[in-house]
């Protein structure tokens, strides 16, 4: 929308200094007063009406859509969840364990589960709690040692 101010504003300064320009040029002689008001009123009516079509058209998104693997491999949390809960890793936690080791934030994380910034903060500290360790590096690295990942 800032755009759209931007572009009128200029629009209007661009044809104060067109009708300025004419003016020193001693076209003004020539033509009535209402020559030039009419000139005006076409161009912000036509201006006028391109805005209201851009201020009014529906804004675009992008839906993704779920779509169902088509192959029948195992999912990699269910073929390491026996070790997990040699630990007491949640199915969930294990999620959000792999997800950091993908590298995403927490709020990816949350994203990507559709849960909020909290949950999986809790997460990762259980996770960290359970693993014995104090930072996301660490957490990753003794998940892999004990082949939770």
């Amino acid at each position: 929308m800032k755009r759209t101010i931007l572009i009128y504003g200029i629009s209007l300064a661009a044809l104060t200094m067109l009708l300025k320009y004419v003016e020193y040029q001693f076209i003004v002689k020539d033509f009535k007063l209402e020559f030039y008001v009419g000139v005006v009123a076409v161009f912000f009516t036509g201006l006028g009406v391109w805005m209201g079509l851009k201020l009014t058209q529906p804004k675009r998104r992008l839906v993704a859509a779920n779509v169902a693997p088509t192959s029948q491999t195992p999912s990699p949390i269910l073929s390491n969840m026996d070790a997990a809960a040699k630990i007491g890793i949640s199915k969930r936690e294990l999620e959000v364990l792999q997800l950091i080791s993908e590298g995403l934030s927490n709020q990816e994380i949350a994203d990507r589960l559709f849960l909020s910034l909290n949950t999986v903060k809790t997460h990762s500290s259980n996770l960290f709690l359970k693993l014995d360790v104090k930072r996301r590096t660490q957490a990753i690295q003794k998940a892999k040692d004990l082949g939770v990942l």
